[in-house]
């Protein structure tokens, strides 16, 4: 007992000040030459090791609110408007004593994490700290939201909808990724994991059922459902009992906001994360991260519906049984997390993949250059695009898919007629085709890290594989990090494949792209157990130099002569009553001038007993909206309304309030950007 003690001890000091001496020196800890590779003394050492080095935090990632193109829908007339809800990075350090590894999880309120994210991030914590975090060890997921700005990737077709490429976008994204895992490394202390999980009803529902039912009669025998209903959930508490926070992974499309929003949201998952954190208090980081989700809808009505009023109400009622469950969960887990940390990485030219008769239909396979079906155009449920689902080549009757078929349709992508191939594009493809493949243990819970939506299935017969390797590790728990590290699309099983619903017509690389995956993970799955190392693969292009952009810039705002900036349009009435709404419009600047990052565009204060003002809510807030729009004033087209309102919550104190609205202008006389703020009447509340 004495002697692991001492170990235990010697261990956790022998961490810190390595990892201290790395923060000053930018230098890395590490056991080895090679620390994918964990030694049988170490590997021994870990598997009883229930302690760990946690750190979690927070920061803005929030982008332009105004004329940018979303990044979901595919709308090129959805475009951001204001804020109902700053979007936020978390993440998470984790760090193993047992064996001197570490790793980052980071879940944003993306609709993708794209692969120039993922390359600057490491570029900036490698001139900060070394080979400390480097892609082995750093995973980066979004949570999917249809409702932030896009224009953030450097391939083409992503950037379609948005009118190219958005610096000022991917600049707050990089910055608040990177300032997330900063601050998360800082607080990093001793702590242990425990972790939860169970089955969430009600909360999601199969988007294309007939398509699942086209997998194998005993396979589907094997599942309650045509979903993911497990919510599994990792709690992170100090030593002292102090709880940082959680991860919880849970399979539903963050699609609760339609394809008509234009106001920025973290749509269900953000509300859930900010609903959680309320409740826990300052400090506190909780992210409700995506899994297998590409098939799964939270609109458990069908089409858009959630079962709410509108969209607001949608996002509130998946939201909350999200973190209703969460809470459920967070409450029970008692399971500690015992081994050390460990992980594995390689790039995969997707485009390229000969698959072992093994991991296909006993026949030799391959992949294909990436290619998008007919059926993409006609989008999913969620938001319905152009045309149809389910057109195929073998026997179609749409005339489009006939000529698409007879011109376009390769023998190697199968049922799919070809809308556009955007991996023979030149100069270069305009999807990626050299992929990441991520696998991380910590302790007995595995996370598979695809750049990728898998459906339902495909994600059980992924995450299957990935069991089976691992399970002599003592591995019990797999999920599927889904959307992370990089994207290319969808991945459905090869009977999915065949009907070409969205989600098959959205598999760019052809019917056999899950057995490429499921057999490049168990090389993954397989080495990390063994303790061998694995080959980077190819390395992904780095295209900072190639990226256009058409959106338009600030050239200078404009108001009447008569009026100043901030300046109330619309007043607040003398009282309201709790429940009800308040709405205040100013004379604005544009909020691409300062996206007050890390602050905020509106305020509501309350008046204290001396007199000043208190902050209540900002535009975080799931109680206000900031909303933008350009006002055609005479003589220039350059002027702007802002509308800040405030749905006052039933528990509000009664007093006396105010909005208040802060942000930028730009000069046409000398381009210089200036502050400015206004402020409403006092109006009481009671």
């Amino acid at each position: 007992m004495r002697t692991h003690f001492i170990r235990r001890s010697l261990a956790l000091l022998l961490v810190l000040a390595t990892a201290t001496a790395a923060h000053g020196a930018g230098q890395a800890w590490r056991t080895s030459p090679h620390p994918e590779v964990a030694g049988p003394a170490l590997s021994g050492a870990c598997e009883d090791a229930r302690n760990f080095l946690l750190g979690a935090a927070s920061a803005d990632i929030t982008g332009p609110a105004a004329e940018v193109g979303m990044m979901g829908y595919g709308m090129v007339e959805q475009q951001t408007s204001g804020i109902h809800q700053r979007l936020l990075s978390r993440a998470f350090v984790i760090a193993s004593p047992c064996n001197g590894k570490r790793v980052v999880f980071v879940s944003a309120d993306l609709g993708m994490v794209f692969q120039a994210v993922k390359q600057q991030v490491v570029e900036r914590l490698r001139a900060r700290y070394g080979d400390l975090y480097t892609d082995d060890n750093v995973l980066l997921s979004a949570t999917h939201t249809h409702s932030g700005p896009g224009g953030y990737s450097h391939y083409t077709f992503y950037n379609l909808t948005t009118l190219g490429f958005s610096p000022q976008n991917f600049e707050a994204i990089v910055s608040g990724i990177v300032a997330s895992i900063v601050r998360a490394h800082e607080r990093l202390s001793e702590g242990t994991l425990r972790v939860s999980s169970g089955e969430l009803l009600g909360a999601s529902r199969n988007r294309s059922p007939e398509a699942y039912l086209l997998n194998p009669a005993e396979e589907r025998a094997r599942y309650a459902r045509d979903v993911d209903t497990r919510m599994t959930l990792l709690r992170l508490t100090r030593e002292d009992g102090t709880d940082l926070g959680f991860i919880d992974w849970f399979a539903v499309h963050a699609t609760s906001m339609g394809n008509d929003n234009t106001l920025i949201s973290g749509d269900n998952k953000g509300l859930a994360s900010y609903l959680s954190e309320q409740s826990h208090g300052d400090g506190f980081v909780a992210a409700f991260a995506n899994a297998n989700e590409g098939d799964v809808t939270p609109n458990i009505l069908g089409g858009t519906n959630g079962g709410g009023a509108n969209d607001f109400e949608d996002t509130s009622i998946s939201a909350r049984k999200q973190y209703d469950f969460a809470a459920k969960l967070w409450a029970e887990a008692a399971t500690p997390l015992k081994g050390g940390v460990d992980y594995r990485h390689s790039y995969v030219k997707m485009d390229a993949v000969d698959v072992a008769p093994s991991f296909a239909d006993g026949t030799p396979r391959s992949t294909c250059p990436a290619a998008i079906g007919v059926s993409m155009l006609a989008g999913a449920e969620d938001g319905p695009g152009v045309g149809q689902e389910g057109v195929t080549c073998s026997g179609t009757s749409n005339a489009w898919g006939q000529f698409s078929c007879s011109l376009t349709t390769t023998p190697c992508q199968g049922e799919k007629p070809i809308a556009l191939e955007t991996g023979s594009m030149r100069p270069y493809p305009w999807t990626p085709e050299v992929l990441p493949m991520q696998l991380v243990t910590i302790g007995n819970l595995a996370l598979v890290a695809v750049p990728f939506e898998l459906t339902t299935m495909a994600g059980r017969r992924l995450r299957q594989t990935v069991e089976t390797a691992l399970a002599p590790t003592g591995v019990t728990d797999v999920v599927i990090a889904g959307l992370s590290n990089a994207y290319s699309g969808y991945v459905s099983t090869r009977e999915e494949y065949a009907r070409q619903d969205y989600e098959g017509a959205s598999t760019h690389f052809g019917p056999w792209t899950l057995a490429a995956l499921q057999q490049s993970f168990d090389t993954l799955a397989t080495s990390l157990r063994d303790g061998a190392g694995v080959p980077p693969g190819p390395t992904p292009r780095d295209l900072r130099g190639e990226q256009l952009s058409l959106q338009p810039g600030v050239v200078f705002d404009d108001k009447l002569l008569w009026v100043d900036f901030g300046e109330v349009v619309t007043d607040a009435k003398a009282a309201y009553t709790r429940g009800g709404t308040v709405s205040v419009t100013f004379w604005g600047g544009h909020p691409k001038n300062d996206l007050r990052t890390e602050g905020t565009l509106l305020r509501v204060q309350r008046r204290d007993a001396g007199g000043g003002w208190t902050d209540v809510a900002t535009d975080s807030d799931w109680s206000t909206r900031y909303q933008w729009r350009r006002e055609n004033c005479v003589p220039t087209l350059a002027c702007s309304h802002v509308t800040v309102t405030w749905d006052i919550p039933a528990d509000t104190v009664p007093g006396t309030y105010r909005l208040v609205h802060e942000g930028n202008w730009k000069s046409g006389w000398d381009g210089n950007v200036r502050p400015y703020s206004g402020a409403s009447r006092a109006f009481t509340v009671r």
